[in-house]
């Protein structure tokens, strides 16, 4: 039995609560997982673990050799990093999660790069606007926009979300512009939900230290960027949406921003992990790398189907 192997094995039970959990993190059979376990209790002569049908917890004698284990393997992986990073780039598997548009606008076009810097990391992304468990799920790194409620984590703030208030130049022909955030009440919004918790997003805005929020009465909602995006453009009515995301469209006059003297809220995008005591080479790479590629940017590089849509909504224009 390899006793650092097995160690590992033991801490990620212990933070996953789960054999099954953890040998899939470590892509071994769960047998393998088990027997290491059981080995590990025969050697020390104690338990580690207690068992049942429906969890696995940790004993008090285990509690204090995970404690020492998370430090003896902080220590192996740091010796083999200082001995190794001077003559070979990070290597091994790493996962991520990110917001969808984020993945799909920004990520995704830009990761040739990060390949050419990096090929001997293995990436696996995924793609999301839910909540992600980084212990449970074996997520090295997320990135997520808004305030961090998570303290657990650490946080590496990357870019800020400014909002824009704005719509279709034809809603505009017809419905007219509002003049003040109050005049909202009175048209055709289109708001955002959460696809989790099925919350409604207020809109707010800010102007010489006045602050109003409202509770828009919209006529139509989506849990979905893309389609909120689509529904503005559809001219299906007001929308508040990042600038990143429409500063093409109203560069080109297609859409038109509302009440411009009033500023919404910005929101912080954040790159977070765990707080292990040593970060991973090919995580800090990958944080560094992320936050360069966030930093001054104003606009996301339109793909072929956005800017298939674009030309779509102005020649139907």
């Amino acid at each position: 039995m390899d006793r650092l192997q097995a160690m590992e094995a033991f801490v990620h039970v212990v933070q996953t609560g789960s054999f099954t959990r953890a040998a899939d993190r470590l892509r071994l059979p769960k047998a393998t997982v088990t027997t290491w376990i059981q080995n590990l209790e025969s050697r020390l002569r104690v338990k580690l673990l207690n068992r049942t049908t429906r969890k696995v917890s940790v004993t008090a004698d285990g509690a204090a050799y995970y404690e020492r284990c998370i430090r003896i393997l902080n220590e192996v992986e740091e010796t083999e990093q200082l001995l190794t990073r001077t003559t070979a780039s990070p290597q091994g598997r790493l996962r991520i999660d990110v917001p969808v548009s984020f993945g799909r606008y920004i990520l995704m076009p830009a990761l040739p790069d990060f390949f050419r810097r990096y090929p001997d990391i293995r990436l696996e992304v995924g793609c999301s606007d839910r909540p992600v468990d980084l212990v449970d799920e074996g997520v090295d790194c997320v990135v997520r926009g808004g305030d961090v409620h998570d303290i657990s984590l650490v946080a590496r703030r990357i870019a800020t979300l400014r909002f824009v208030t704005c719509a279709h130049r034809d809603y505009i022909a017809q419905y007219g512009r509002p003049e003040h955030p109050h005049d909202l009440l009175a048209h055709r919004c289109i708001s955002y939900f959460s696809g989790k918790t099925g919350k409604v997003f207020n809109w707010d805005f800010s102007r010489k230290g006045e602050r109003i929020e409202l509770d828009v009465q919209a006529y139509l909602s989506v849990n979905d960027s893309d389609a909120y995006l689509a529904a503005g453009l559809a001219g299906l009515g007001i929308m508040q949406v990042p600038l990143i995301k429409v500063q093409h469209a109203l560069d080109k006059g297609l859409l038109v921003r509302v009440l411009p003297e009033w500023e919404s809220d910005p929101l912080p995008v954040y790159v977070m992990y765990p707080p292990n005591r040593h970060l991973s080479a090919k995580v800090r790479v990958f944080v560094d790398w992320v936050a360069a590629l966030c930093e001054g940017r104003d606009q996301i590089p339109l793909l072929d189907e956005q800017l298939g849509l674009l030309q779509h909504h102005e020649r139907a224009a």
